[in-house]
């Protein structure tokens, strides 16, 4: 037990990781200025110089990630193809919508609107056109893009996690460019760059959000927010993430997931209802026509012919920290995400969390615009411009039942932060222990417990900024790799696509499985007997292996290394070794299933006992369809057809 965690770390990341968080930390700790002054050199001379660079990327991001979902590719699953999804639908969302960017709506849902109302990016503050204007901003700010980079990093991990058995950690979205080069030094520096950008990253959220959960303590119970009052909700906070992540992602993660999700829909409805409703709804299909419209001229605008300090400080600012966060929320989502084709991902990932902010977004922002805009009530304003964190609690004070209302929200604001704490730290501790899913407790604690020491000290040492700045910063570099990675997704995809319509030819069963006189016949008994799992067993033992041997001998004379074996759950399989090319892969499962409704009807008593097939599996996973009672030369002859379309394949791709 004592070596279990050698096991399960890598040590080249884990320890390089540690001790650069540390020297990072201190550097912010100790030079606090110094810090902010060199990381706000480099992040002013990015936004100065390759803005149009960020934003020209992110453009072509979003494209990419939705000729995805409607090209031939969206049929391919993000696993075997006889793989399912781990999780439901509801639970899936709802851990999106968790871990991507539920706590930002908490905070910009009012503040975010009525600043861009208050003063526009060009134009004059307070009126109807800047109102109009500022929903529109908080759209694109909030909609299709920050998710869709969330999905591009998500969809090269899961493809080449869970599709070509590489490790689950953001090395492997480099594999289309180095190969096999990724487990050496240069995936582990990816993945020792990626571990520090989440660390800091939740880190500074955890400092910088307390901010929030501070304002609604006040509000309610006049607590002020000190800094011995902020270590103690940084704490709070990073305790209950350590429970969340202790119990593992099936528990903690998705009780909370689930708890917050349903919390927001009852915030949601509760302003809705009580508000202006008709308004609200009228204007969230106006705002939804309003960005669809102007999606493509606000992608790409970069105001050059006006040049403004607003790009930088609001668009830049956002694309900057949504590819900054990308390695952490993105591998967390590919964690979630196996077994789901590419076009129910980018669906479920583009869409839905998106159309649910977007409809958060309507439901505060232009509810509180029009408490100003149409009631006069200034003090909003006023209280949002002076400080952004107390935005949501000032605009629920003018509603009914304020108190409580505001009690739920800073619950849901903390439920958020351990949500973002906890997947945080299940994201980093795949890094660490080089993509391995089962871990001991103490390695998630460590890095739960991490995240909370390094807030509590950064804030005591006002070194928050500093590495905020540096977060962002990085955010550079990546946005490079995440092109290229991408250009890489395509490439693979395009083989895959075309191993696929080689394998979904025609399979010529008739003539596979009757090449023995009467062997139709078996075929057809089989097929209405329904085998049990006895007669598929004595099938494999008769007729599978034997036919495995006789290829695997007759390419052993031409100098392959071929393999025949069997694993504890008796799936047989036979392996031919191609050295650095993609080697063969042929198996046959045992698989049960519920006896159909074709049964003759006085069989009625025995219609649910399981029935078992022969199915054919490849690399690529199951391939639906069942060899039972096949003869010998019919299934050799199986083997060899999908053998003879795999060095095609091999053909076509080198």
């Amino acid at each position: 037990m004592e070596i279990q965690p050698e096991r399960t770390i890598n040590p080249p990341v884990f320890y390089t990781s540690g001790g650069l968080i540390i020297a990072l930390v201190l550097f912010a700790i100790i030079a606090p200025e110094s810090a902010q002054s060199l990381f706000g050199a480099v992040q002013a001379w990015i936004l100065a110089n390759v803005s149009w660079f960020y934003i020209l990327a992110v453009g072509i991001i979003l494209i990419s990630v939705i000729f995805l979902a409607i090209s031939r590719y969206g049929d391919i699953k993000l696993g075997p193809d006889h793989s399912e999804p781990d999780f439901k639908n509801v639970t899936w969302f709802a851990m999106l919508f968790s871990a991507g960017m539920g706590i930002g709506i908490m905070f910009f849902g009012v503040a975010e609107p009525v600043m861009h109302f208050i003063s526009p990016p060009v134009g004059e503050g307070g009126t109807v056109d800047s109102a109009r204007e500022a929903m529109k901003i908080t759209f694109f700010h909030w909609g299709l893009h920050a998710w869709s980079i969330y999905a591009v990093v998500a969809l090269v991990l899961a493809f080449f996690a869970y599709r070509h058995d590489l490790p689950l950690t953001l090395r492997s979205a480099l594999y289309p460019l180095i190969g096999d080069r990724i487990h050496g030094p240069i995936g582990h520096a990816v993945d020792i760059l990626a571990i520090i950008g989440t660390v800091m990253g939740v880190a500074t959220s955890l400092g910088l959000g307390v901010s929030q959960i501070g304002s609604g303590l006040n509000f309610l119970f006049g607590i002020e927010p000190t800094i011995p009052v902020q270590i103690m909700l940084i704490i709070g906070t990073c305790a209950l993430a350590t429970l969340s992540v202790a119990t593992g992602l099936e528990k903690g993660v998705r009780i909370l997931s689930e708890l917050n999700l349903g919390l927001a829909a009852l915030l949601v409805l509760f302003v809705l209802v009580l508000g202006p409703t008709i308004f609200l709804l009228q204007t969230f299909v106006q705002n939804i026509g309003a960005y669809m419209s102007d999606i493509v001229s606000m992608t790409f605008n970069l105001y050059a012919y006006e040049p403004t300090d607003w790009l930088g400080g609001w668009t830049l600012f956002y694309w900057g920290w949504w590819i900054a966060w990308s390695p952490f929320v993105g591998m967390f989502i590919a964690r979630i995400s196996r077994g789901r084709t590419i076009r129910e991902f980018v669906c479920g990932v583009l869409f839905v969390p998106a159309g649910f902010t977007l409809f958060w977004m309507t439901v505060f922002g232009d509810s509180a615009i029009h408490l100003i805009l149409a009631n006069g009530v200034t003090s909003l304003a006023d209280a949002v411009d002076a400080d952004s964190s107390i935005a949501l609690f000032a605009f629920l004070d003018q509603l009914p039942l304020s108190k409580v209302v505001s009690g739920i929200a800073v619950l849901m604001v903390i439920v958020f932060f351990v949500t973002s704490a906890d997947s945080g730290a299940l994201v980093v501790d795949l890094m660490a222990s080089g993509g391995k899913e089962v871990t001991p407790v103490w390695q998630r604690i460590f890095w739960s417990s991490s995240m909370g020491v390094v807030a509590i000290a950064l804030l005591l040492a006002d070194g928050l900024t500093a590495l905020q700045t540096a977060t962002i910063a990085t955010a550079l570099p990546f946005s490079v790799i995440l092109l290229i990675a991408l250009w890489g997704l395509f490439k693979a995809l395009s083989r895959d696509a075309a191993k696929q319509s080689l394998r979904h030819q025609a399979l010529n069963l008739s003539s596979g499985g009757s090449s023995s006189g009467d062997n139709w016949q078996r075929r057809l008994r089989n097929m209405i007997m329904m085998p049990r799992r006895n007669h598929v067993m004595r099938f494999i033992d008769d007729t599978v292996e034997p036919a495995f041997e006789a290829v695997a001998a007759e390419l052993g004379k031409h100098g392959y290394e071929v393999q025949v074996s069997r694993d504890e759950k008796n799936n047989i399989s036979l392996d031919v070794m191609h050295g650095e090319h993609l080697d063969f892969h042929y198996s046959v499962h045992p698989k049960a299933y519920a006896q159909p409704v074709l049964v003759p009807r006085d069989q009625k008593d025995q219609e649910e006992r399981k029935y078992f097939r022969a199915e054919v599996h490849l690399r690529e996973g199951g391939q639906d369809y069942d060899i039972m009672g096949w003869s010998l030369n019919g299934v050799i002859g199986d083997v060899l057809d999908q053998y003879e379309r795999h060095r095609h394949y091999l053909h076509l791709t080198r």
